[in-house]
């Protein structure tokens, strides 16, 4: 009789988390550029022009593009998103840090330190930054009242697992970051993307626990 009990509330526990469901978005190469070095850049409080809103609340893609440069290799069209931050930062994938022979480090948005830098071309033309270039380190946005709800703390580890596509697979080392600020999302990489064969912007996942319980289905 225990046994049932307990089963029934398991069953109603994992099924309030399968009806819970949030955007998994891809996030290709992108700059976030300081106040100070988007005005060398673009002219003296130069004003982004916004393209699209994002899933973050008050983040943007804007129309504007830069190319970064290392030892004469060159990656174009990078996207900048808004608004500005305190100190710039260019999200690449791994596969664009072997094209410019560079080893970013795996990192956390606004961990930067040691980083490698390189020149950075706009309309009115070049800046040195001396760090700055990092790879993402997956991971999900979480409000804290999601986070409560899910039993999350800021900074857990858990894992991605993809199941819907014709290469399934788990992403581990996802990063728990919870703000009042953000919106439930969770962002990987193009090469990640890639690697399971995600079609777009949307998939179905599901959050595993750092000691491999079920926390959620995650999908859009």
């Amino acid at each position: 009789m225990y046994r049932l009990y307990f089963d029934l509330i398991l069953n109603k526990f994992i099924s309030i988390f399968d009806n819970m469901k949030i955007l998994l978005e891809v996030s290709a190469r992108h700059a976030h550029f300081s106040r100070s070095e988007l005005d060398l850049l673009f002219g003296k409080n130069y004003k982004l022009h916004i393209k699209k809103y994002l899933s973050q609340p008050g983040q943007f893609l804007s129309e504007e593009k830069i190319n970064i440069e290392v030892s004469n290799l060159v990656l174009e069209n990078i996207s900048i998103l808004g608004p500005e931050r305190n100190q710039t930062q260019i999200e690449i994938s791994m596969t664009d840090a072997r094209r410019i022979k560079i080893n970013p480090p795996i990192r956390e948005s606004g961990d930067l330190s040691g980083s490698p830098g390189c020149n950075v071309y706009g309309p009115l033309g070049k800046i040195k930054i001396k760090t700055g270039i990092i790879i993402a380190k997956r991971h999900v946005h979480l409000h804290p009242k999601d986070a409560h709800q899910i039993g999350f703390s800021n900074g857990e580890i858990c894992s991605l697992k993809i199941e819907n596509t014709s290469r399934p697979l788990i992403f581990g080392g996802v990063v728990v970051r919870i703000n009042s600020e953000f919106s439930l999302a969770a962002h990987i990489d193009t090469d990640e993307a890639n690697a399971a064969c995600i079609n777009g912007n949307s998939c179905v996942a599901t959050i595993i626990t750092s000691n491999g319980a079920l926390k959620q289905n995650i999908f859009n």
